[in-house]
């Protein structure tokens, strides 16, 4: 098992949004960065954990947990012409886009902010913390279990 971080807008795409979502389970559509994909694609498994990352914020935090239900598959959403993600030289045979099926866990009953991870020695290597904009990113089993004991997740 791996553990990453994804990064979303709650305004577009929430914690809340994804607990609401039927079986709390929400594809996640939209990647459109290479290095990023190609986490989506080759990387992150069934089974993996999830931090999920509330940026552009006043306060950007981790706010919960999700496990990966389904691995990287190709992303419709970029065949779709009228939608937000559509990239014209996607097609079926050769998607350029993948995304990942993932599963509401648990919320953390504290968010733990940017402000805080950054004043931690032991997450210092987080790409979160050298400013790294990719919206998917690993997260070592230390990091994982620092940013958790902070964070309390409710059961």
């Amino acid at each position: 098992m791996a553990y990453w971080l994804f990064k979303t807008e709650p305004s577009a795409f929430s914690l809340e949004d994804l607990k609401s979502r039927p079986n709390q389970t929400e594809h996640w559509d939209g990647v459109r960065n290479y290095q990023a994909r190609n986490f989506l694609r080759d990387a992150v498994a069934l089974g993996d954990l999830v931090f999920i990352y509330h940026s552009n914020i006043a306060q950007p935090a981790v706010v919960g947990i999700a496990e990966v239900v389904r691995a990287g598959y190709p992303d419709h959403t970029a065949l779709n012409p009228q939608g937000d993600h559509f990239d014209p030289k996607a097609t079926p045979q050769n998607p350029i886009w993948y995304m990942v099926d993932v599963r509401y866990r648990q919320a953390l009953a504290t968010p733990v902010t940017l402000e805080q991870i950054k004043q931690i020695p032991q997450l210092s290597d987080m790409p979160l913390v050298k400013r790294s904009r990719l919206s998917i990113q690993p997260v070592t089993p230390q990091q994982w279990e620092t940013i958790l004991r902070l964070g309390s997740p409710v059961p």
